[in-house]
């Protein structure tokens, strides 16, 4: 690994008053904690959650950077603020993720808010913290906070399954070895059949058939119980050919 860069020293830009001005001008409520690195491992661990992958993580990657601030809107969102080295008129500031109680696979897909640099009056910044990275920060918030409240339904295993079988008198026999999915079939219409030892939905009604399935499967899938359907077995002897049509004649070919 590369040994970090030093900034100048004679660089004296005020992180600490620069961070609780900024908190003042931006809109909302903000706090700030203000972290002065007692060491370069500090660095990294006020950096950790940084959601950015370019301007930011390169600068806290290269250089000793030895102090930052976390201002915390009142909302939960939050924002890292650190100088940029060999820019002595600009500052970098980039969104925080909401790691805390959030699965990595609410971040799979969401693009990340990268930071950006912004002038050392903190009016100016804020003004462009609200006009750029708030913005794009939001609607990053809200696709994780989605995605974690939505996670994707497991697949189906083979033993929360409910095979569906098409009888040849049109009824429907249903197996299943789960108690859960037993209750949304007789829910839905299926009724124990004990010589198939299946529930049976009859056929003598297609459109309230169609229906009970639709709602059955739906019910079904939100417990997270799959369902396949499928015709019953029939041998070859039992598949009637098609019947020859009327005035067809046989072709024979000779060579």
């Amino acid at each position: 690994m590369p040994t970090p860069r030093s900034l100048p020293i004679d660089d004296n830009r005020d992180l600490e008053s620069f961070a609780a001005v900024l908190a003042d001008a931006l809109p909302g409520t903000w706090t700030v904690e203000y972290h002065q690195h007692q060491c370069h491992d500090d660095q990294f661990n006020h950096a950790e959650d940084v959601w950015d992958l370019n301007l930011v993580s390169g600068a806290v990657a290269e250089f000793v950077l030895g102090e930052d601030a976390h201002l915390t809107r009142q909302d939960g969102a939050r924002l890292y603020v650190t100088i940029r080295p060999l820019h002595e008129d600009e500052f970098l500031v980039a969104a925080i993720a909401p790691t805390r109680d959030v699965a990595a696979e609410a971040f799979e897909g969401v693009r990340e808010p990268e930071g950006i640099a912004v002038p050392a009056d903190p009016e100016l910044a804020a003004h462009a913290i609200d006009a750029d990275l708030l913005p794009r920060y939001d609607i990053a918030l809200a696709q994780v906070r989605h995605a974690a409240m939505n996670p994707p339904q497991p697949a189906p295993r083979p033993d929360t399954m409910v095979m569906m079988t098409w009888r040849d008198d049109g009824s429907l026999a249903a197996t299943t070895t789960t108690r859960p999915a037993a209750e949304v079939l007789l829910a839905e219409g299926f009724v124990w059949e004990t010589a198939s030892n299946a529930y049976v939905l009859t056929g003598d009604d297609t459109r309230a058939q169609g229906h009970a399935v639709q709602a059955a499967g739906a019910r079904l899938a939100r417990l997270g119980i799959g369902t396949a359907l499928r015709t019953a077995h029939r041998s070859s002897t039992d598949i009637a050919l098609p019947a020859p049509q009327p005035g067809a004649r046989a072709v024979t070919r000779t060579r």
